[in-house]
């Protein structure tokens, strides 16, 4: 596996050694010795499998407050999203800001998005599925969003709004500007950038 930094700090992108021969291909997509060597430490509890029909699905921006906040591991098994991490930490020098990463069956990258980030995406081909672990259980009662095309974030979808298919919650999520504060940022000693959780 490789690790490759992204524009935010804590957001990394995920790259697994492939085996290819005549029968096809093998990879191992958890390690967990391996992510704690890249910095990821967490406990993953729960795994999701989300399935969208057609292209143009948006699901998103979501996120759990504390006690129940999450930590993901993201990947798709077939087709392919534009994966969207937002920086939602109060006081972080990239508050507001995102990163936008193509995850798909093709090129098998996983998005590792820790607590204190809204997390969404947006399906580019029919019949998408994709696997996310988490760190924390699903609670309705502790979850919260932003809107997916809140344009303080500068997001660029690759739909527009009339075509993107998003549940009617997800169409009434609250923008950033509104949004109570979740998640503080605390600079550490040495430079690092994290969240109270």
């Amino acid at each position: 596996m490789r690790c490759r930094s992204t524009a935010i700090p804590g957001i990394k992108l995920i790259e697994p050694a492939i085996a290819k021969d005549a029968r096809g291909s093998f990879s191992e997509t958890f390690l967990e010795r391996t992510l704690l060597e890249f910095g990821i430490y967490a406990h993953f509890v729960q795994e999701n499998h989300s399935v969208s029909g057609p292209a143009g699905v948006v699901r998103g921006l979501h996120f759990q407050i504390r006690p129940r906040a999450q930590d993901k591991l993201v990947r798709v098994i077939r087709g392919a999203v534009l994966d969207v991490a937002v920086d939602i930490r109060t006081g972080s020098p990239t508050f507001g800001k995102h990163v936008a990463v193509e995850l798909s069956a093709a090129n098998r990258l996983q998005l590792w998005i820790p607590k204190g980030f809204a997390h969404g995406f947006c399906t580019l081909q029919p019949d998408t599925e994709v696997l996310y672990k988490t760190s924390a259980y699903y609670d309705p009662t502790t979850e919260r969003g932003v809107l997916w095309n809140d344009p303080d974030l500068m997001i660029e979808w690759p739909i527009t709004a009339a075509e993107a298919l998003l549940s009617p919650r997800d169409r009434k999520l609250p923008y950033l500007a509104v949004l109570d504060p979740c998640f503080p940022f605390h600079a550490r000693s040495k430079g690092a950038q994290e969240t109270d959780a």
